[in-house]
């Protein structure tokens, strides 16, 4: 099932638009415009911490880092496919192809990943109408760095900074979506922040999601566009309709 087009959705906002930079071989945040996760949906508490996140495509990987002011944080979860949102915790939504599924990066901040491959994204008693898990010897591809203990128990309740970056190769997404995936050109994606368990709970995202609590809403998905070369990075986001 492919996603409905955002013109289909009128009572829809417009959703965002993000230039990912191209940085050669390694990737150079210095030339990533920092996004803000800042689209808090009403149910959270009053604890609403700075989130940004930032994305750079170099050496055949799509590399995405988050940087979190928080308090009131918390990870019990160690495990991969481990219910990580529960924890304080930053996701990467993407959608690498025009139609087709999507991918859903969720990390605590002490690393532990979630990952699935979701296609059909009705909700049923145990997930998706159509969904899987990624392997966990495609998953061993991906890099996660973090700054926190893997975990942190009890909760830290003073304010406290950290931060995960993701290397995610592209050659991984491809096994998944079936054909190649182009370093440049138009994606579909968001960038969350939550924290379901912890005692201060919030849930924001980067492009809204709308009244309804639930990030896999991929009609609401803003704009990624794959830059190349160094003409990359000339404007962060800003409104324009879904392609």
């Amino acid at each position: 099932m492919a996603p409905s087009r955002v013109d289909e959705h009128p009572g829809l906002p417009e959703p965002r638009c993000y230039t990912i930079a191209a940085t050669g071989e390694k990737p150079e945040w210095a030339l990533a415009e920092p996004l803000r996760v800042g689209c808090f949906h009403p149910a959270s508490s009053d604890h609403r911490p700075l989130t940004t996140a930032r994305a750079v495509s170099a050496a055949h990987s799509l590399w995405v880092r988050f940087d979190v002011q928080d308090r009131y944080v918390r990870s019990v979860c160690t495990r991969y496919l481990d219910p990580v949102c529960s924890d304080s915790c930053v996701e990467f939504f993407v959608q690498p192809a025009a139609r087709g599924g999507y991918f859903n990066f969720e990390v605590n901040c002490g690393g532990t990943l979630l990952l699935y491959y979701i296609e059909d994204w009705r909700r049923t008693d145990d997930g998706f109408e159509r969904y899987r898990p990624v392997a966990h010897h495609d998953a061993e591809g991906i890099v996660v760095s973090h700054t926190l203990p893997q975990v942190v128990e009890p909760e830290i309740t003073h304010p406290v900074e950290w931060s995960v970056v993701l290397r995610i190769p592209l050659r991984m997404l491809e096994r998944y979506v079936g054909h190649r995936v182009e370093p440049a050109g138009t994606w579909r994606g968001n960038f969350y922040k939550c924290a379901d368990n912890t005692s201060h709970p919030h849930w924001a995202s980067w492009s809204p999601i709308g009244d309804r609590l639930d990030f896999h809403q991929p009609e609401r998905f803003g704009t990624l566009i794959m830059a190349a070369g160094d003409a990359c990075n000339q404007g962060s986001f800003s409104p324009r309709r879904g392609q």
